[in-house]
C-alpha cells in the first residue's frame, strides 16, 4: 500500500509518500481502507516537532479521516466489514495515522457513517466536531450531551466561527437548539459563518462588537467557545453572564491571558480548557455517540454552501496541504487516498 510517513520531525519535506507492507489488524482492532483523510493543526504541529518530539520510530501522520472497514481483529463483529466510518484519534498514541491508503485503528475509534453521509463528511468529523462537543458540554449549569433542545434558552459565542472548530460550534449549537453568535473578521467569513447556521455574525474589527453581543444576548453569554483566549478575552469578558464559561481550545496568535482575578470571582466564570487527548474515556465516548446523532440529523454538512470550504490534495501532495494548513488555509484541508 502507499502511505506518507516522516521519520525526523521538521518542515513539511519531511513527508514521504512509501510502499508499506498492508498492516493486519490485532484484537479489537479494525482495519479500514481510507477514501479521505482529513488535516488538523494538531497534524502539523505533530510533524514539526511544535508538540513535543516524535514517539515512534516512523509516523504515518493525521488524525481524522473516514473510509471503509475490510478486515477485523479477533473478537471484533464481523458484520462490521464493510462498515462506512469515521475515524477519530488514528494517530494518537500511534505510529499509523489515516494519510495512508490502509490503516489500523481500535475499534471504537471507526465509528458508522451513515449512508446519506459522505466521505468528505467523516474525514471532517473527529477533531473539529468533537472538540466542539466538548466545548458546549463544559458548564456548570448545561447539558453534559448534546442533542435537540439540550441548550435551549442558551447564547453560545463562536469566537472565529469560520474556522474548522467554528464551524462545529455553530452547527451543533444551532441543532441542540442555542441562540449561535459568531465573531469574524470579514465579508467573506461573515459568508461562511451565515452557512454554517448562525444567527448573529458580528465582525469583531469593526464597531463596537461588545455592544453589538450585548444587544442580541442582553443578559450576556452562556458559553463562549474561543479559539484565541489572549487575543479576545477583553470581548469574551464584556459579553459574558454571571456564571457563564469560557471553552478554550486554542490561543491563535499566542497573545499572552492575563486575567483580572476579581473580576471572574465577582462573574464566577468558569474557564475550561480543552483538548481532546486528555479529555477522558467517558466524555469522549459521549461526544462520539452524540456527534454520530448529529450526523445522522444531518446537522453537520460540509462544503462551500454549509460555511466550511474544502480544500483537497492527492495523496502524493500530502506536504502542499500540510502547507496549506499552516498558511491558515480557510475551510478544511483533505487529502484523497483512494477513490
Amino acid at each position: 500500500m502507499k502511505a506518507i510517513i516522516y521519520r525526523d520531525n521538521g518542515d513539511p519535506d519531511v513527508l514521504r509518500l512509501v510502499d508499506r507492507d498492508l498492516p493486519a489488524p490485532g484484537p479489537g482492532e479494525v482495519r479500514v481502507r481510507i477514501a479521505v483523510s482529513g488535516i488538523n493543526p494538531t497534524d502539523w504541529k505533530a510533524r514539526s516537532g511544535a508538540s513535543g518530539p516524535k514517539r515512534f520510530p516512523e509516523v504515518t501522520p493525521h488524525l481524522d479521516g473516514a473510509g471503509t472497514i475490510d478486515a477485523v481483529g479477533e473478537g471484533v463483529d464481523r458484520s462490521r466489514v464493510g462498515q462506512r466510518v469515521w475515524l477519530f484519534l488514528a494517530a494518537a498514541g500511534r505510529p499509523t495515522g489515516t494519510a495512508a491508503e490502509f490503516t489500523v485503528v481500535p475499534a471504537e475509534r471507526a465509528v458508522e457513517l451513515p449512508g446519506e453521509a459522505g466521505f468528505d463528511v467523516g474525514a471532517s468529523l473527529g477533531v473539529p466536531a468533537l472538540t466542539a462537543h466538548r466545548a458546549l458540554t463544559v458548564a456548570e449549569d448545561g447539558p453534559r450531551r448534546l442533542g435537540p433542545g439540550a441548550l435551549d434558552g442558551k447564547v453560545v459565542l463562536a469566537a472565529g466561527g469560520a474556522g474548522a472548530v467554528g464551524h462545529a460550534v455553530i452547527q451543533l449549537a444551532r441543532w441542540a437548539g442555542a441562540t449561535v453568535i459568531t465573531t469574524i473578521s470579514g465579508p467573506e467569513k461573515a459568508r461562511l459563518a451565515t452557512a454554517a447556521g448562525a444567527h448573529h455574525v458580528i465582525n469583531y474589527r469593526e464597531g463596537d462588537p461588545a455592544a453589538e453581543i450585548r444587544e442580541i444576548a442582553p443578559d450576556g453569554v452562556d458559553i463562549v467557545a474561543e479559539v484565541a483566549l489572549g487575543a479576545n478575552l477583553a470581548l469574551d469578558m464584556a459579553v459574558l453572564r454571571t456564571r457563564g464559561t469560557i471553552s478554550t481550545y486554542g490561543n491563535d496568535g499566542g497573545k499572552p491571558v492575563e486575567l483580572d482575578v476579581m473580576r471572574n470571582m465577582v462573574l464566577n466564570t468558569r474557564f475550561q480548557f480543552v483538548v481532546l487527548y486528555t479529555v477522558g474515556p467517558e466524555p469522549l465516548a459521549a461526544a462520539v455517540e452524540d456527534v454520530a446523532t448529529a450526523v445522522r440529523d444531518g446537522a453537520l454538512p460540509v462544503g462551500e454552501e454549509h460555511g466550511l470550504p474544502l480544500v483537497r490534495f492527492p495523496l502524493d501532495r500530502t506536504a502542499d496541504a500540510h502547507r496549506a494548513v499552516e498558511s491558515g488555509a480557510v475551510g478544511k484541508v483533505l487529502v484523497d487516498v483512494t477513490p
